[in-house]
């Protein structure tokens, strides 16, 4: 209920006598309730008078069954997110959030956008799904397939037949969508699974076989949905986060490190990298964007440490281990003829390359508490 201020009258001092204010006044059963001057004012709007009502509703999929539903861009904004108790089920969620929980659901094909904090999936059961989260958890879940983005260490709790495979997804928006989601692309821990809850003797979760297809697990939305509209692709090549080969063993013994620093075009730099090393067989094996500090240098890039410090301070460092004998030789041809005009640190020789790429991604893991 808002407040009525009595002014004082607008007459001005050249007018004769002293007037008292014209006021109008309410009839009630008790009362004459004074509203002030009578000018014809609007009322005093206040920003929360103006802000949209939300319906706790959209922000929500409840008891759901054979069905294709979700929600379209633009339409979470940032907001909490829920679903549950949905059986036989296409779901996607192709916007950013806050958190998502998702409890009691059984047999559904689920595809969620960038979500800022957690994604937690609660006593489900037969669940196949595409995810992009900053903490992803699971508890009391059984029988699930999951190509994932997660920017901290996976969680399961209490939960068994748990497969991961790397996140592969695109459409228009999901570049902007990590952005907002405060995700950076580089950084998936996918294959780093912790087991809340082992089991002496049996294995909860592995690793999806590597040639797995999304579209073999979770189907593109149907095209008499509201979802036609929505350019959607899950070929490896179009991904908003690079495919890589997580902790699967390696094809070679021979890895190289590759490292960009901070500048107006690293991310489509690093893209670039990927697309010319994976076109000569190379493995991307894991990719890291963190921040350092001069006094970092040393230790990570050793006898490279002077001639990098002023580059690390510059901004976030990206940098890419990637895998296949003689890859070392050919990261080195492609900086020069494709990188000569960016200033990028690669591996001098394969016979100090391992070295490079575990002292790297130990000070990034430890950097982001891995």
């Amino acid at each position: 209920m808002g407040c009525f201020f009595s002014k004082k009258s607008k007459r001005k001092s050249g007018e004769k006598g002293n007037h008292a204010p014209t006021t109008t006044t309410v009839e009630t059963t008790d009362n004459a309730v004074p509203l002030g001057n009578n000018t014809d004012e609007a009322p005093k709007q206040y920003s929360w008078d103006k802000r949209e009502k939300v319906d706790p509703k959209d922000y929500m999929l409840t008891g759901l069954r054979d069905v294709t539903v979700g929600r379209l861009p633009g339409k979470l904004n940032g907001q909490q997110f829920v679903i549950q108790e949905c059986e036989n089920c296409n779901i996607y969620v192709l916007d950013h959030s806050a958190t998502i929980t998702i409890d009691d659901c059984v047999n559904c094909r689920i595809v969620l956008g960038p979500v800022k904090g957690s994604v937690f999936f609660r006593d489900c059961k037969d669940i196949k799904c595409v995810v992009a989260c900053q903490q992803f958890r699971t508890r009391d879940c059984q029988k699930m397939d999951v190509f994932l983005y997660c920017a901290t260490q996976p969680i399961i709790e209490s939960s068994t037949g748990m497969k991961f495979g790397c996140f592969q997804y695109y459409y228009p928006e999901l570049a902007f969508h990590f952005k907002d989601a405060g995700l950076s692309i580089f950084n998936n821990n996918w294959s780093n699974i912790h087991d809340f809850t082992p089991v002496s003797g049996e294995n909860n979760w592995s690793l999806l076989p590597e040639d797995s297809k999304v579209l073999d697990f979770v189907p593109a939305p149907d095209p008499e949905s509201d979802f036609k509209s929505i350019r959607i692709s899950t070929e490896a090549a179009r991904s908003i986060v690079p495919l890589t080969k997580g902790g699967r063993r390696k094809d070679s013994e021979e890895s190289c490190l590759f490292v960009f620093f901070a500048g107006e075009y690293t991310a489509a730099n690093a893209r670039k990298l990927i697309d010319e090393a994976t076109s000569k067989g190379f493995v991307l094996i894991q990719t890291k964007e963190v921040s350092m500090k001069p006094e970092d240098a040393k230790r990570v890039f050793q006898n490279s440490a002077d001639d990098l410090v002023e580059w690390i301070s510059k901004g976030l460092v990206t940098a890419l281990e990637l895998n296949g004998d003689g890859v070392v030789e050919a990261c080195k041809n492609i900086a020069s003829n494709v990188f000569s005009s960016t200033k990028v640190f690669v591996s001098d020789n394969k016979n100090t390359s391992t070295r490079d790429v575990d002292s790297f991604f130990n000070f990034a893991d430890m950097q982001m508490g891995l």
